[in-house]
């Protein structure tokens, strides 16, 4: 043969010829060297692997421009995530919060079964003009009267009020349920941040101040039910909903009913309470029939700037002529007596 990798009489050449210019070559090559020079010394070695650097072995760095991209795509797709996986957060504390009302309203039914069909009330009401209080405010669903002060320790002690109360034994003893996902508000207390008990309020006409309408002079024409059994929309009456940390105080959330019979939309408005607003602009709410659902508010003068650590709204009067929800909540708290 003339050339070693030319094929004889129809055979396939057993060995080819490597060009001492490929990789393979000069890995090879560099192989042999490296064990001809193991008993050779520490320079002759370093000039071995100075003149082996392109044997194919070695990885190449990111350059800094690489590095810059790559962590701008990484902001890109951040910038795209965020807001869907903030809506999927309010929507997770959407669920746990209609969960919570389902809870709470199972308890008031459970309550009313096992009592003749009587109701909770929804607040108490300490007035000296009003002696039998001192008998009746004991059969409230709850007696704090929510705040910022840390030494009201109805704000912060689970066990200062909420587990003496009747209600208690039928929510299995869960606290977390009478406190909205969404309401992050807490006190120090000893240094120690500690997350308030309640966010949650009943219907003032579900049980009313200690069974009356409190003496409200627009409150007097409407319905305080005072057994399950009175009810006659179960379906349509809510029993609790969650309110905001620096609107919520009693128990109780009053409807502001003027303007609902005969209707006249010129005198909505809103008597220091308002409703939560934490899951995307709603509000979590409970039925007397036992449903749960989320309200989604309409009209901004329904959501003020919440103002945090504080109760700004609290016995504050705001008119707020046509506004929607104002009417939504009036036709789902009460009817004329």
């Amino acid at each position: 043969m003339s050339e070693q990798n030319e094929s004889v009489a129809g055979f396939a050449p057993r060995f080819r010829v490597i060009p001492y210019s490929t990789p393979g070559y000069l890995l090879a090559s560099c192989r042999r060297e490296r064990i001809g020079l193991q008993n050779e010394s520490k320079g002759m070695r370093r000039e071995h692997r100075a003149k082996c650097k392109g044997d194919g072995r070695t990885s190449r760095a990111f350059t800094l421009v690489e590095l810059l991209v790559v962590i701008a795509v990484i902001a890109i797709l951040a910038t795209l995530l965020l807001p869907s996986l903030n809506k999927a957060k309010l929507r997770a504390w959407g669920i746990q919060c209609m969960s919570n009302h389902k809870q709470l309203a199972l308890a008031w039914r459970m309550y009313a079964e096992d009592n003749r069909d009587v109701l909770v009330y929804a607040s108490n009401m300490p007035d000296p003009g009003f002696p039998q209080h001192v008998v009746l405010d004991e059969y409230a669903w709850t007696l704090v009267h929510m705040d910022f002060d840390p030494l009201n320790r109805g704000n912060w002690d689970i066990n200062y009020d909420m587990v003496k109360r009747p209600l208690w034994p039928y929510t299995g003893k869960n606290a977390k349920i009478y406190r909205c996902p969404g309401d992050k508000s807490f006190l120090m207390i000893n240094g120690e941040p500690k997350p308030r008990v309640c966010s949650m309020s009943m219907n003032l006409y579900v049980g009313g101040f200690d069974g009356t309408d409190g003496n409200w002079p627009w409150a007097h024409p409407y319905q305080v039910y005072a057994k399950l059994s009175d009810i006659s929309l179960p379906s349509q009456i809510f029993v609790f909903l969650d309110m905001r940390e620096d609107s919520v105080n009693w128990g109780n959330f009053m409807t502001y009913m003027a303007g609902y019979s005969p209707t006249d939309p010129s005198q909505y408005g809103f008597d220091g309470d308002y409703p939560g607003m934490y899951h995307h602009l709603a509000c979590g709410f409970s039925f007397a029939d036992g449903h749960s659902e989320i309200k989604r508010w309409l009209d901004p003068r329904t959501m003020p700037p919440l103002t945090v650590g504080a109760n700004p709204l609290f016995s504050v009067f705001t008119q707020t002529p046509g506004n929607v929800d104002v009417a939504w909540l009036q036709d789902h708290s009460t009817r004329p007596r």
